[in-house]
C-alpha cells in the first residue's frame, strides 16, 4: 500500500520561496506518476502540477507557470514542489497524490493522498 507525506509548508511572505516535499512508503514511487494540488478555504481542490513517473513529462497550471517547478528523485522515493515568487492567492493546503498510469489534472483518477501541508503567503 503506497503512503503519501508531504511535509514543508509554513508561513512565508510575498515574493518568498518554499520546498514542498512527497516522501512515499509501501511501493516503489518510480511506478506513478505524481501530482501536486492545492485546496483553498471555500474553493475545490484544484491541479497544481504533475510529472510523469521518469520526469520527462511535466505539466503545470495556469497560474504556476515559470514560479514553481516539480520534481522527482526516484532514489529517495521522494517528490518535490519548489515554489518561488509566491503570491497570497497561492495560500492553500497542498496536497500530493500518486496513481499508477500517466498524470493527469483530474483528481479522481488519483488513487493515493496525503494528508496535506498548509501554506499561507501573507506580510
Amino acid at each position: 500500500q503506497l503512503q503519501l507525506v508531504e511535509s514543508g509548508g509554513g508561513l512565508v511572505q510575498p515574493g518568498g520561496s518554499l520546498t514542498l516535499s512527497c516522501a512515499a512508503s509501501g511501493v516503489n514511487l518510480d511506478d506513478y506518476a505524481v501530482g501536486w494540488f492545492r485546496q483553498a478555504p471555500g474553493r475545490e481542490r484544484e491541479a497544481v502540477s504533475c510529472v510523469h513517473r521518469t520526469e520527462y513529462t511535466t505539466y503545470y497550471e495556469d497560474s504556476v507557470k515559470g514560479r514553481f517547478t516539480i520534481s522527482r528523485d526516484n532514489a529517495k522515493n521522494t517528490a518535490y514542489l519548489q515554489m518561488n515568487n509566491l503570491k497570497p492567492e497561492d495560500t492553500a493546503v497542498y496536497y500530493c497524490a500518486a496513481r499508477y498510469g500517466a498524470p493527469t489534472y483530474d483528481t479522481r483518477m488519483y488513487n493515493y493522498w496525503g494528508q496535506g501541508t498548509q501554506v499561507t503567503v501573507s506580510s
